[in-house]
């Protein structure tokens, strides 16, 4: 009995069966390998902070935003292609997008080099940068053949890869923050830990996939590179929305705010996770709807988007309230004023859950020019606010313009996915769900906003508030669709 039940867990876990089951079980693995492992990365980026204080971290951070903005020729948006691509043709050359992938990795980090002799005259900052921009090519490169595996739905391939390398950055990286800490060195450790962890990715996907080779069809380039170019550019401009403001705050030499800045949305990127795991596990099966049928799209759009109100509300309301005591615990009194920035900065969490499956469902329905446009208009509209706001608010109003551009993404995205008509973006099941989570929300704040539950431990008052707002969540749905059933029927 107990082999019958070991060999059904391991067939669950391991086996694509029934779609429902594949999305839970790529869900799963991404919680292990995307989620556990960027959430120890974040809690070493925590301990980052804390030991070289917010002014030294605020260098760290101002190189590594820098840099990733130059990401975006690394990737060129294949990354994403190659899983859309490669789950509706299985067999195509791989090795040539390889070969592609080197070429655009070295482009970058030329472009970067001269870059950084612009943005900043501190010698130390732009040997950070230096390091960081190989860091972040490794990175790149090795997000290809995780593309590949998103593509095959097998996400457990990924997670063995993302936790050998969390594992190996979190030893080196600790040891050099209790023996040599600085920003420098830290790049150092950040760099030598990509390095070997790539090395056993190419090992492992050349033992156990197929035999990498280098290839040089010029044909498969052109075609990458067509399909990929506006989710290049969106990528260029999604980094836009989520660097400028460090970058802009370090140019202006405001350091130490883009070190209480970056201790924020270093938080908040860990509370953003859920919406990239369920995301990466719902796309691959909507790529394939598309081309299969309208309604199982739409059914499975209503799903994912479902999940995702359900876990944007309740969990901006949560953060706003405990915001000061997750900073205290985690950084300490000296970064209180990062307190405001991760308030306003979660609101902003909450458009970017809620835009995610109209993101999805428009790339997956070939319509990457539409999510690059929102991006493109995003990014404006949050040079444009940083340029007026950062220089009289410093960090606070870099995280107001970060609001506005994602409420611009998401209302863009919302508008487009209406013309031509891919999906309903919003029908009676999901206001039924809106109602039930702002409901369930707004009761679940009135409760931990108490006085006697504020005196309780943040874990027990936090297990307290999810316990309020699942109770009356599944109540209040029950209630709005028995009601709305009631209604239609009358």
């Amino acid at each position: 009995m107990n082999l019958i039940r070991l060999n059904s867990v391991k067939s669950f876990l391991l086996d694509n069966r029934t779609v429902r089951q594949t999305i839970y079980k790529n869900t799963l693995w991404l919680i292990v390998g995307m989620g556990v492992n960027r959430a120890l990365k974040a809690v070493l980026v925590i301990y980052v902070a804390r030991m070289l204080g917010a002014t030294e971290y605020g260098k760290f951070a101002f190189a590594l935003a820098f840099v990733g903005l130059f990401s975006i020729i690394y990737d060129f948006g294949i990354s994403m292609m190659i899983v859309r691509e490669f789950s509706r043709e299985p067999e195509q050359d791989f090795s040539s997008i390889i070969s592609l992938r080197i070429i655009l990795g070295l482009v970058a980090y030329a472009v970067m080099i001269i870059g950084s002799l612009i943005v900043t005259e501190d010698v130390t900052i732009r040997k950070i940068m230096f390091v960081l921009g190989l860091f972040c090519l490794i990175e790149s490169f090795a997000t290809i053949f995780y593309g590949y595996f998103q593509a095959k739905q097998k996400m457990e391939y990924q997670t063995y890869a993302e936790t050998f390398q969390t594992i190996l950055a979190l030893i080196v990286g600790f040891f050099i923050l209790f023996r040599m800490p600085s920003g420098q060195n830290l790049s150092y450790g950040y760099f030598v830990s990509s390095a070997i962890a790539l090395a056993v990715l190419l090992w492992f996907f050349n033992r156990k996939i197929f035999r990498l080779n280098i290839g040089r069809d010029k044909a498969v380039w052109r075609k990458f590179l067509l399909i990929s170019w506006p989710m290049a550019l969106t990528g260029l401009f999604g980094t836009i929305c989520t660097s400028m403001d460090s970058i802009m705050m370090g140019h202006w030499n405001f350091i130490t705010e883009t070190g209480w800045y970056n201790a924020a949305y270093k938080l908040v990127i860990v509370a953003m996770l859920p919406a990239g795991l369920i995301s990466g596990s719902f796309f691959p099966v909507l790529s394939r709807f598309f081309k299969e049928s309208k309604d199982k799209l739409q059914s499975l759009y209503d799903y994912h988007e479902k999940i995702m109100i359900s876990l944007a509300i309740p969990l901006v309301v949560w953060s706003v309230f405990f915001a000061p005591r997750i900073i205290y615990m985690f950084y300490g009194s000296s970064f209180f004023p990062s307190v405001l920035a991760f308030q306003l900065l979660m609101v902003m969490v909450g458009f970017y859950f809620i835009s995610r499956p109209l993101n999805d469902v428009l790339l997956a329905s070939n319509q990457q020019k539409k999510v690059f446009l929102a991006n493109f208009v995003g990014a404006m509209v949050n040079i444009i606010l940083n340029l007026v706001l950062i220089p009289r608010y410093s960090l606070y109003g870099a995280a107001v313009s970060t609001i506005a551009t994602y409420l611009t993404m998401f209302l863009l995205l919302f508008i487009f996915s209406l013309r031509p008509v891919i999906i309903k973006p919003l029908n009676r099941n999901i206001l039924c769900d809106i109602i039930a989570a702002t409901v369930a929300s707004l009761l679940m704040g009135f409760v931990i906003s108490q006085t006697f539950v504020a005196r309780w431990n943040i874990f027990v008052s936090s297990s307290a508030a999810m316990f309020v707002y699942l109770v009356a969540f599944f109540c209040l749905i029950k209630a709005v669709k028995y009601f709305d059933y009631r209604y239609v029927k009358n």
